[in-house]
């Protein structure tokens, strides 16, 4: 009876790219089974090991993703950071028996060794997949496609806008997507509406297509994206405004509505006061102070952080842009909120 292989490959996964994606895949065709070990690494990127980890799970959910949260800190070539490494590994993997390492860099040699396992290279010169870690975290754009869809979105800054009809979120968010060279997502809601109202009306039905239809969009969207995502309105505002013609909202929009909350890294309010745009699609002046009062009571019961954007649309756009600058991305925002007087 043949000996069951196992693969076994470890890295920071700082992001997954191309590269990874083929030596995992390789290993999977290769191997009966693939151990993934991720290493914890604050001191290369901001994004979480679990995020990254999750990268791995849901491209290859025939593969065992190890976290290592406590794993080893320091990198090099010295015989005292190998032999730390691979004491980690052996204890990490609890007698589990590896027949073939896989990895395209030095410690290929002796991790190998250690393991008792081939020494598979894949592409060490990068010629398959010309692509390194490093590249990615210095121009993610340009290299977005060395990327899977469901890493880049992880890496992008997503702004959403939100207020009343008539508060200049449309506007704003074209002059911030044009000034930062990026893209901005368009309120689907005013374009369905405009092709499906019925005196002025819409179904609970369809309420829900809206949300649905501006969320795929907006994920298709986002792969064009240079940093930042700018976003004209959420599920939020169709949540409110199912509630406000019909009294209530369909479970799907009510559940789209409430994942709002984690779905973007900064949302702004725009506020009431600049003059207001009365067109035939709108309710009046006196309706849109009403709404702004809603946004912003469902913002606070659902405990989502924001900022209060108002003046002229370069003061609105320069306040954006400063807070922006100070944002780290999977960083908390309450340091920015108290620093910013129009935090709510």
């Amino acid at each position: 009876m043949s000996q069951r292989k196992a693969g076994l490959t470890l890295g920071k996964f700082a992001p997954l790219h191309r590269g990874h994606q083929f030596m995992i895949e390789t290993a999977i065709q290769e191997m009966d089974e693939v151990v993934v070990v991720i290493y914890d690494c604050p001191e290369t990127t901001d994004i979480p090991l679990n995020v990254r980890a999750n990268w791995i799970r849901v491209l290859y959910p025939q593969v065992q993703v190890v976290e290592a949260w406590d794993g080893p800190l320091e990198i090099g070539d010295t015989p005292e950071i190998k032999r730390m490494h691979e004491e980690y590994m052996l204890k990490k993997l609890e007698g589990k028996k590896i027949t073939h390492f896989y990895s395209s860099e030095f410690y290929g040699d002796h991790m190998s060794v250690a393991l008792g396992a081939e020494n598979r290279q894949i592409d060490p010169q990068r010629q398959r997949v010309p692509v390194s870690g490093t590249q990615v975290r210095n121009a993610p754009y340009e290299n977005r496609h060395y990327l899977s869809p469901i890493v880049y979105k992880d890496m992008i800054t997503k702004v959403v806008f939100l207020g009343a009809p008539s508060t200049g979120k449309t506007t704003l968010s074209s002059y911030l997507a044009n000034h930062n060279n990026t893209v901005w997502m368009p309120e689907y809601g005013r374009e369905y509406w405009e092709k499906h109202q019925v005196e002025r009306r819409l179904s609970l039905g369809q309420l829900e297509e809206i949300a649905e239809g501006h969320l795929e969009r907006e994920d298709n969207l986002v792969q064009n994206a240079r940093d930042v995502l700018f976003v004209d309105t959420n599920a939020i505002t169709t949540y409110m405004f199912s509630h406000y013609y019909h009294g209530s909202a369909t479970l799907r929009l009510s559940q789209m509505a409430v994942d709002a909350a984690s779905r973007y890294d900064l949302v702004f309010v725009c506020d009431t006061d600049i003059p207001y745009a009365d067109t035939w699609d709108r309710s009046g002046d006196v309706q849109r102070l009403v709404f702004q009062k809603q946004i912003i009571a469902d913002l606070k019961m659902w405990k989502i952080p924001y900022f209060l954007l108002n003046g002229t649309l370069e003061e609105r756009a320069e306040r954006v842009d400063k807070i922006l600058k100070q944002f780290r991305e999977y960083h908390k925002i309450g340091d920015l909120l108290t620093q910013d007087n129009g935090g709510e």
